[in-house]
């Protein structure tokens, strides 16, 4: 049996037609609350990664042209859908409205973060963006957005700030796909491209969980090394420009079982692969990663690897992720070290 429209929030779509939201270049977001619908009143944007970046070097750092672009995206389109990277990041807001239909299982009133993409999430902004200025992934504001009845959200834990949380939970897919290859892959050796950031760390501290004996930690700058070191997450520091693929190779040396990218600027797969052994994994979690370069790249290297796209969802991704930034030291070391950089 096919799949049907039903909870898929296709009739969000206003162009073009027939598209699913994801795809689609425009949505509404002030169309009557259907009945397998939830109301979100927002309170934070968290801008993916890659996304901030790209706009961040457009304008050339300066916060306020950031901030209009940023508004003028989600005017235009209905969403928050940056069209050169094609990613947008999650939000965080209290439920408001709750279609009698609904199967998420939310209620009025609660703290959420929605863990689904900004690319398929219907959103207005009432403030103007007003109270941000423009520098960092979090964008405090206010703004309604809507759940379909086939999204998924968490309600933000007690014991976490909120903001720390939604930087968490923008990221969770990630720490689960690494447990899920290495522990399948029974894998003893990983090595991680972007050690220091939000994905990476939790996935570092996913693979030594699921039984990873070797972990290498790959960063760009000296500060980034450092950093990493003091988080004692990994037996490895290593440096170089994740967009080199032969630096990466040499500094990685002996291949590893499981490569994860979690760098965002574009250009590197090719290093991932190469410092990948044949018959291993890698895994891309990064919205920079380009399929063409992947694959053409695998194959022109006679690499037999397999290659995965980490889709931002696996079943108890959340609560996994939480549970490492609770049980790791590291982590939170990490996390604090970017939200003050």
């Amino acid at each position: 049996m096919g799949a049907t429209a039903t909870g898929l929030g296709i009739g969000r779509v206003l162009d073009p037609a027939g598209a699913l939201p994801q795809a689609a270049w425009r949505l509404d977001p002030d169309a009557a609350l259907q009945a397998d619908e939830v109301a979100i009143r927002v309170r934070r944007l968290n801008l993916d990664a890659a996304s901030y970046r790209q706009l961040a070097v457009e304008h050339q750092g300066n916060g306020l042209a950031i901030r209009d672009a940023v508004l003028e995206i989600i005017r235009t389109r209905g969403k928050m859908h940056n069209p050169v990277t094609g990613s947008g990041g999650m939000l965080l807001g209290t439920v408001e409205e709750v279609g009698p239909d609904s199967a998420l299982g939310l209620l009025p009133g609660q703290s959420v973060a929605t863990l689904v993409s900004l690319t398929l999430t219907p959103l207005r902004i009432d403030d103007e963006l007003q109270n941000w200025n423009g520098t960092g992934e979090q964008v405090p504001c206010q703004g309604r957005a809507i759940l379909f009845g086939r999204s998924i959200a968490a309600v933000l834990p007690d014991d976490i700030p909120e903001h720390t949380a939604l930087s968490v939970l923008d990221v969770c897919g990630a720490p689960a796909l690494v447990d899920r290859v290495v522990r399948d892959s029974a894998a003893r050796s990983v090595c991680v491209l972007g050690a220091a950031g939000k994905s990476g760390s939790l996935s570092l501290a996913a693979a030594r969980r699921a039984g990873a004996s070797r972990l290498v930690g790959l960063v760009p700058t000296d500060a980034e090394a450092a950093q990493l070191r003091d988080a004692e997450l990994v037996d490895e520091v290593v440096l170089a420009d994740a967009r080199d693929p032969l630096a990466v190779s040499a500094a990685v040396g002996e291949p590893v079982q499981v490569s994860v990218v979690c760098v965002d600027v574009p250009g590197c797969e090719h290093g991932a692969i190469l410092a990948t052994e044949n018959g291993g994994s890698v895994v891309f979690f990064s919205m920079a990663t380009s399929f063409a370069a992947a694959a053409l790249g695998a194959e022109g290297m006679a690499a037999d690897v397999t290659m995965l796209v980490g889709n931002g969802y696996t079943p108890g991704h959340a609560e996994l992720a939480l549970d490492l930034y609770r049980s790791t030291p590291g982590v939170r070391r990490l996390f604090a070290a970017r939200a003050h950089a």
